[in-house]
């Protein structure tokens, strides 16, 4: 039985540019960064030869849970992997949404900063979210990535978020 989510994990062209994004753009903390050159990760990704680095962030604030990171960053040097199409609609496509008590202000901020939005926020009216707002956006590699600002109703579940 699963008892919690550990972290979710991108791979990446170039480890270095995604946690400069990831960190000082997205405003989360590097946790660890480290080579994976060895018998176990080549048993456990599959290919004989691989060599990985992999960097592992946090989002800030968020208390205490059962692993150290939120989200894995792991760029194959062995074997190099080749772009793919990573559109949304693509079966296997992947993205991560982050909560943010003040879209606006945040979507504002980031379009500063050169982020490629998919949208601008957009009110959420129906569905189990209804009164909050959400936006795609992009990273360095063309991954989606989501703000979410909930509905006043779980408003207060965000740090330092009022009832």
């Amino acid at each position: 039985m699963l008892a919690a989510i550990w972290h979710f994990s991108f791979h990446v062209a170039d480890l270095d540019r995604s946690v400069a994004f990831y960190r000082d753009v997205l405003g989360m903390e590097l946790v660890h960064v480290q080579d994976q050159d060895n018998a176990y990760t080549r048993s456990l990704v599959g290919y004989p030869d691989a060599r990985l680095r992999v960097a592992q962030l946090a989002v800030p604030g968020k208390g205490e849970h059962v692993s150290t990171h939120d989200l894995e960053l792991v760029e194959y040097v062995e074997p190099r992997g080749e772009r793919q199409d990573p559109a949304r609609h693509h079966p296997g496509a992947a993205h991560m949404a982050f909560a943010v008590a003040d879209i606006t202000a945040e979507h504002a901020r980031l379009t500063g900063l050169g982020v490629r939005f998919v949208s601008p926020p957009n009110r959420i009216t129906a569905g189990a979210n209804t009164g909050g707002a959400a936006c795609y956006f992009l990273d360095p590699d063309d991954i989606t990535l989501e703000l979410v600002q909930p509905p006043p109703h779980r408003a207060h579940l965000l740090p330092g978020g009022r009832p």
